[in-house]
């Protein structure tokens, strides 16, 4: 595993890494329904946001639809299934603006993080910290730091005896630290979560 040998060059970082198994990225097709999917499960625990994607699911006989069927899904029966009202809007955002622009997985492969960040945040609804799960989890990006992300800044608080009560400061230090880890940011990510939850 290459990211392990760069990322024990940070003393504090190694400790953890030594607790526990490599991690592995991987790419998942359908990106756009992965942003939707990404939209729905925000603020809600894993098993509720499971259940209310396997209902959206079914609103299409259990197959992944495409962006322009979940724009020709009328708004109510797709609140029917759990969403409030501005996550409902904020699909659809997403479904309309994959359709408009010709949104495919070849396309957004062939783009850099920095340029997903900038294409995508576009859409209403949808904040960077959305854009960096989905480079993670469904582009399978190795060097993705999400330092917005609530569970990164509680262990690297931990870890790292970070104050934070200046935030601006707080993730200008958390920054500096993760500068170090390029270009396997997201491993070290994925191993601060699993450190956090253990």
């Amino acid at each position: 595993m290459d990211y392990i040998d760069h990322l024990s060059k940070d003393r504090t970082l190694r400790k953890v890494l030594i607790e526990q198994d490599p991690v592995e990225l991987r790419q998942r097709k359908n990106i756009p329904l992965r942003l939707c999917a990404s939209i729905m499960s925000q603020q809600l625990s894993t098993k509720v946001a499971e259940i209310l994607f396997r209902r959206f699911l079914e609103l299409y006989g259990g197959k992944e639809p495409t962006p322009q069927q979940i724009v020709d899904t009328p708004y109510d029966i797709l609140k029917g299934i759990g969403l409030s009202n501005a996550k409902t809007t904020y699909v659809q955002n997403v479904a309309r603006f994959a359709t408009e622009n010709k949104l495919t997985d070849v396309r957004l492969k062939k783009m850099s993080n920095e340029e997903i960040i900038a294409l995508l945040t576009q859409i209403k609804g949808v904040g960077q910290w959305t854009v960096e799960m989905l480079l993670m989890f469904t582009l399978g990006r190795e060097d993705v730091f999400a330092v917005d992300d609530y569970g990164i800044q509680v262990a690297m608080k931990k870890l790292y005896k970070l104050d934070d009560t200046n935030k601006k400061e707080f993730k200008q230090k958390m920054q500096t630290i993760a500068a170090k880890w390029a270009p396997y940011r997201t491993y070290a990510c994925l191993h601060l979560w699993r450190w956090k939850d253990q």
